[in-house]
Protein backbone atom coordinates (compact mmCIF):
# COMPACT_ATOMS: atom_id res chain seq x y z
CA UNK A 1 0.00 0.00 0.00
CA UNK A 2 1.59 3.69 -0.94
CA UNK A 3 2.45 5.64 2.28
CA UNK A 4 0.11 8.62 1.13
CA UNK A 5 -2.95 5.51 1.36
CA UNK A 6 -1.21 4.21 4.43
CA UNK A 7 -1.16 7.05 6.40
CA UNK A 8 -4.63 8.27 5.69
CA UNK A 9 -6.27 4.73 6.68
CA UNK A 10 -3.79 5.04 10.17
CA UNK A 11 -5.01 8.77 11.10
CA UNK A 12 -8.25 7.28 12.35
CA UNK A 13 -6.89 4.36 14.30
CA UNK A 14 -3.76 6.67 15.50
CA UNK A 15 -6.34 9.34 16.98
CA UNK A 16 -8.48 7.28 18.71
CA UNK A 17 -5.28 5.72 20.24
CA UNK A 18 -4.11 9.12 21.09
CA UNK A 19 -7.52 9.62 23.00
CA UNK A 20 -6.96 6.20 24.76
CA UNK A 21 -5.56 8.15 28.44
CA UNK A 22 -8.55 10.43 28.28
CA UNK A 23 -11.18 7.14 27.82
CA UNK A 24 -9.53 5.54 30.48
CA UNK A 25 -9.71 8.24 32.89
CA UNK A 26 -13.40 8.80 32.31
CA UNK A 27 -14.03 5.25 32.59
CA UNK A 28 -11.99 5.00 36.10
CA UNK A 29 -13.79 8.61 37.14
CA UNK A 30 -17.77 6.65 36.96
CA UNK A 31 -16.38 3.50 38.43
CA UNK A 32 -14.93 5.38 41.28
CA UNK A 33 -11.72 3.88 40.57
CA UNK A 34 -8.97 7.34 40.77
CA UNK A 35 -8.03 6.41 44.06
CA UNK A 36 -8.27 8.36 47.76
CA UNK A 37 -7.25 11.42 45.95
CA UNK A 38 -9.31 12.09 42.24
CA UNK A 39 -7.80 15.57 41.72
CA UNK A 40 -4.31 14.74 42.03
CA UNK A 41 -4.37 11.42 40.15
CA UNK A 42 -6.06 13.06 36.86
CA UNK A 43 -3.66 16.10 37.68
CA UNK A 44 -0.25 13.43 37.29
CA UNK A 45 -2.09 11.41 34.60
CA UNK A 46 -2.65 14.70 32.35
CA UNK A 47 0.82 16.03 32.99
CA UNK A 48 2.21 12.65 31.52
CA UNK A 49 0.20 12.54 29.12
CA UNK A 50 1.54 15.86 27.81
CA UNK A 51 5.27 15.08 28.40
CA UNK A 52 4.63 11.58 26.51
CA UNK A 53 3.08 13.52 23.46
CA UNK A 54 6.07 16.31 23.66
CA UNK A 55 8.34 13.43 22.99
CA UNK A 56 6.72 11.71 20.54
CA UNK A 57 6.43 14.49 18.65
CA UNK A 58 10.13 15.04 18.42
CA UNK A 59 10.60 11.51 17.99
CA UNK A 60 8.90 11.48 14.82
CA UNK A 61 11.97 13.01 13.03
CA UNK A 62 14.75 10.64 14.11
CA UNK A 63 12.39 7.51 13.39
CA UNK A 64 10.61 8.47 10.16
CA UNK A 65 14.70 9.40 8.93
CA UNK A 66 16.50 6.12 10.84
CA UNK A 67 13.75 3.88 9.15
CA UNK A 68 13.27 5.78 6.33
CA UNK A 69 9.59 6.04 6.79
CA UNK A 70 9.02 9.30 5.46
CA UNK A 71 5.05 8.94 5.84
CA UNK A 72 5.27 9.17 9.51
CA UNK A 73 5.74 12.99 9.26
CA UNK A 74 2.04 12.72 8.17
CA UNK A 75 1.27 12.19 12.02
CA UNK A 76 4.11 14.70 13.82
CA UNK A 77 0.88 17.60 13.76
CA UNK A 78 -1.45 15.22 15.23
CA UNK A 79 0.92 14.30 18.43
CA UNK A 80 2.07 17.98 18.99
CA UNK A 81 -1.67 18.94 19.02
CA UNK A 82 -2.51 16.28 21.47
CA UNK A 83 0.59 17.16 23.98
CA UNK A 84 -1.04 20.77 23.92
CA UNK A 85 -4.52 19.57 24.32
CA UNK A 86 -3.54 17.06 27.42
CA UNK A 87 -1.46 20.38 28.77
CA UNK A 88 -4.52 22.11 28.82
CA UNK A 89 -6.34 19.35 30.37
CA UNK A 90 -3.56 19.54 32.76
CA UNK A 91 -3.53 22.99 33.75
CA UNK A 92 -7.53 23.13 33.72
CA UNK A 93 -7.59 20.16 36.57
CA UNK A 94 -5.19 22.69 38.15
CA UNK A 95 -6.91 25.53 37.94
CA UNK A 96 -10.51 24.59 38.30
CA UNK A 97 -10.41 21.48 40.51
CA UNK A 98 -7.62 22.46 42.78
CA UNK A 99 -7.41 26.09 42.86
CA UNK A 100 -11.16 26.75 42.04
CA UNK A 101 -10.59 29.20 39.48
CA UNK A 102 -9.67 31.80 42.41
CA UNK A 103 -7.32 34.23 40.17
CA UNK A 104 -5.05 35.54 43.29
CA UNK A 105 -4.46 32.04 44.87
CA UNK A 106 -3.36 30.82 41.34
CA UNK A 107 -1.09 33.55 40.70
CA UNK A 108 0.29 33.10 44.51
CA UNK A 109 1.05 29.55 43.67
CA UNK A 110 2.78 30.48 40.44
CA UNK A 111 5.43 32.88 41.36
CA UNK A 112 6.13 30.88 44.76
CA UNK A 113 6.26 27.47 43.94
CA UNK A 114 9.34 27.34 41.50
CA UNK A 115 7.44 24.24 39.63
CA UNK A 116 4.28 25.48 38.91
CA UNK A 117 6.27 28.07 37.17
CA UNK A 118 8.36 25.76 35.13
CA UNK A 119 4.73 24.47 34.19
CA UNK A 120 2.99 27.42 33.34
CA UNK A 121 6.35 28.55 31.24
CA UNK A 122 6.08 24.91 29.68
CA UNK A 123 2.37 25.21 28.58
CA UNK A 124 2.92 29.20 27.42
CA UNK A 125 5.63 28.04 24.89
CA UNK A 126 3.52 25.03 23.89
CA UNK A 127 0.70 27.97 23.04
CA UNK A 128 2.10 29.15 19.68
CA UNK A 129 3.05 26.15 18.45
CA UNK A 130 -0.73 24.90 18.44
CA UNK A 131 -1.75 28.62 16.65
CA UNK A 132 0.69 28.09 14.01
CA UNK A 133 0.29 24.32 13.14
CA UNK A 134 -2.01 24.57 10.09
CA UNK A 135 -0.63 24.71 6.87
CA UNK A 136 -2.06 28.58 6.30
CA UNK A 137 0.64 29.36 8.97
CA UNK A 138 3.42 27.76 7.59
CA UNK A 139 2.47 29.95 4.21
CA UNK A 140 1.88 32.70 6.23
CA UNK A 141 5.38 32.74 7.99
CA UNK A 142 7.34 31.49 5.71
CA UNK A 143 9.01 27.76 6.04
CA UNK A 144 12.50 28.72 8.09
CA UNK A 145 10.57 31.18 10.33
CA UNK A 146 7.89 28.02 10.71
CA UNK A 147 10.63 25.62 11.66
CA UNK A 148 12.96 28.75 14.24
CA UNK A 149 9.52 29.55 15.48
CA UNK A 150 8.47 25.45 16.38
CA UNK A 151 12.12 24.77 17.78
CA UNK A 152 10.39 26.14 20.70
CA UNK A 153 8.99 22.76 21.32
CA UNK A 154 12.38 21.58 22.80
CA UNK A 155 12.14 24.34 25.36
CA UNK A 156 8.89 23.14 26.10
CA UNK A 157 9.77 19.78 26.88
CA UNK A 158 13.39 20.73 28.82
CA UNK A 159 11.17 22.91 31.18
CA UNK A 160 8.40 20.32 31.51
CA UNK A 161 10.85 17.49 32.59
CA UNK A 162 11.91 20.05 35.29
CA UNK A 163 8.82 21.19 36.36
CA UNK A 164 8.07 17.32 36.52
CA UNK A 165 11.57 17.13 38.67
CA UNK A 166 10.46 19.77 40.68
CA UNK A 167 7.31 18.59 41.70
CA UNK A 168 8.17 15.08 43.08
CA UNK A 169 10.93 15.71 44.60
CA UNK A 170 12.01 12.62 46.13
CA UNK A 171 11.16 9.70 43.49
CA UNK A 172 12.70 11.12 40.64
CA UNK A 173 12.71 7.63 38.73
CA UNK A 174 9.85 8.79 36.66
CA UNK A 175 11.15 12.09 35.13
CA UNK A 176 14.54 10.91 35.02
CA UNK A 177 13.11 8.59 32.36
CA UNK A 178 11.43 11.75 30.33
CA UNK A 179 14.88 13.15 31.16
CA UNK A 180 16.80 10.22 29.44
CA UNK A 181 14.67 9.93 26.38
CA UNK A 182 14.36 13.96 25.86
CA UNK A 183 18.11 13.62 25.60
CA UNK A 184 18.59 11.06 23.84
CA UNK A 185 16.33 13.16 21.03
CA UNK A 186 18.28 16.18 21.48
CA UNK A 187 21.42 14.07 20.98
CA UNK A 188 20.52 13.05 17.91
CA UNK A 189 19.55 16.46 16.64
CA UNK A 190 22.90 17.72 17.94
CA UNK A 191 24.73 14.78 16.05
CA UNK A 192 22.58 15.48 12.72
CA UNK A 193 23.48 19.46 13.29
CA UNK A 194 27.28 18.64 13.68
CA UNK A 195 26.95 16.41 10.14
CA UNK A 196 25.36 19.63 8.13
CA UNK A 197 28.05 21.84 9.07
CA UNK A 198 30.63 19.38 7.54
CA UNK A 199 27.86 18.78 4.39
CA UNK A 200 26.15 22.10 3.92
CA UNK A 201 24.03 21.06 1.79
CA UNK A 202 22.50 19.04 4.65
CA UNK A 203 22.05 22.47 6.73
CA UNK A 204 18.13 22.83 5.19
CA UNK A 205 17.42 19.25 6.46
CA UNK A 206 19.31 19.43 9.64
CA UNK A 207 16.90 22.31 10.43
CA UNK A 208 13.57 20.59 10.40
CA UNK A 209 11.96 19.51 14.02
Amino acid sequence: MPSAALSRYLKPVVFLACLAPLAWLVWRAFHEALGANPIETITHSTGNCTLTFLLITLAVTPVRKLTRQYWLINFRRMFGLFAFFYGTLHLLTWAVADKSLVLHDMLADIVKRRFITAGMTAYALMIPLALTSTKWSIRKLGGKRWQALHRLIYFSAAIGVIHYIWLVKADLKKPLEYAAVLAVLMLYRLVVWIGSRRTPGKAAVAGRV
